[in-house]
C-alpha cells in the first residue's frame, strides 16, 4: 500500500507547494511510483509541473464534488514514475459544496481507495488554510509534512495547525503521524536563520528533518517554467537539497 503524505501549513509563502512538487519529483526520479495531487484552489502545483504533461478535462474538483472516478483525472507525465491530478480555481467553492455532503471529511479518502495500492507515494499539496479540503487531506493521509520558512514569525500559528492535527488524530484518522518538519529558505549567512533553526529543532525535538532547503534563486525560478528544480537545474543547491530530503524520508520509512 502506498504512503500518503500531506504537505500543509496554513501560513502562505513557506515553500509548501515548492516542497510538494520537488519531493514528488525526487521520489519519481528515485524510481518510486508517485502521484502528486494538487488540492489548492490556487493550482500552483499544477502550474509548477505544467511542462511535464498535457492537461485533460478532469481534475480534483470533478473527483471530489462531481464524484467522477479519480482514474479519469490521473495524468501521466514525461517522468515514467510520476503521475499528477491537477487543480482548478473551481475548488474555491468546494469548501461550501462539501459542507452538505455526508461523510464530507472522508471524500478524498474514499476517492483514493481504488488507487492507493498502485503507488509507492501519494503527495497531497494542501491549501494554505485549515478548511475542509485540508481536513480531507489529513483524514486520507498516513502522515503530514510541515514546511517552515526561516523568518521571524516562523512558529506563529503552528499551535493551531498542531491542534488541528490532534483533533484529526482523535476523531477522523487515528493513524495520522507527523512525517517531519522541514526548514525552508535557509541562509547560513544570516543569524536570524540560525536562530529560527535552533528554535524549530527545540520545539519539534526529534521530528525536524536534518535536511534543510537552502535559499536558492534557481529554485524560485523553476515554477515559472513549469518544471521541478531537478529538470530545470539539476546541479543547483535546491535540487540537491530535495534529493537529500527524499533520501532521508525513505531512510525513515525503512527504519
Amino acid at each position: 500500500m502506498g504512503k500518503i503524505i500531506a504537505f500543509t501549513n496554513q501560513k502562505g509563502g513557506v515553500g509548501k507547494t515548492t516542497s510538494a512538487i520537488n519531493v514528488a519529483t525526487s521520489l519519481a526520479v528515485s524510481e518510486l511510483k508517485t502521484l502528486m495531487i494538487d488540492l489548492d484552489p490556487q493550482a500552483n502545483a499544477t502550474t509548477g509541473l505544467s511542462d511535464l504533461f498535457e492537461k485533460n478535462k478532469s481534475n480534483i474538483y470533478n473527483v471530489l464534488i462531481e464524484k467522477e472516478s479519480i482514474l479519469s483525472s490521473i495524468i501521466k507525465t514525461k517522468l515514467n514514475f510520476l503521475d499528477v491530478v491537477t487543480s482548478t480555481n473551481d475548488l474555491v467553492g468546494a469548501e461550501i459544496e462539501l459542507v452538505s455532503m455526508i461523510g464530507r471529511e472522508y471524500r478524498l479518502n474514499e476517492c483514493l481507495l481504488d488507487i492507493k495500492d498502485e503507488y509507492d507515494y501519494i503527495i497531497l499539496d494542501c491549501p494554505p488554510s485549515l478548511g475542509l479540503l485540508t481536513l480531507n487531506a489529513l483524514s486520507a493521509s498516513n502522515s503530514v509534512l510541515i514546511p517552515i520558512q526561516c523568518e521571524y514569525f516562523a512558529l506563529e500559528g503552528l499551535s493551531q495547525l498542531l491542534q488541528t492535527v490532534r483533533l484529526v488524530q482523535r476523531h477522523l484518522n487515528k493513524d495520522l503521524d507527523i512525517e517531519g518538519v522541514l526548514i525552508t529558505m535557509y541562509d547560513s549567512r544570516l543569524n536570524l536563520c540560525k536562530q529560527v533553526e535552533k528554535e524549530v529543532r527545540e520545539y519539534f525535538d526529534g521530528t525536524t528533518f536534518e535536511t534543510m532547503i537552502r535559499r536558492n534563486v534557481r529554485l524560485s525560478e523553476s515554477p515559472s517554467f513549469g518544471k521541478p528544480i531537478l529538470l530545470y537545474d539539476a546541479n543547483s543547491s535546491g535540487a540537491q537539497d530535495y534529493l537529500t530530503l527524499v533520501q532521508e524520508i525513505i531512510n525513515r520509512e525503512n527504519k
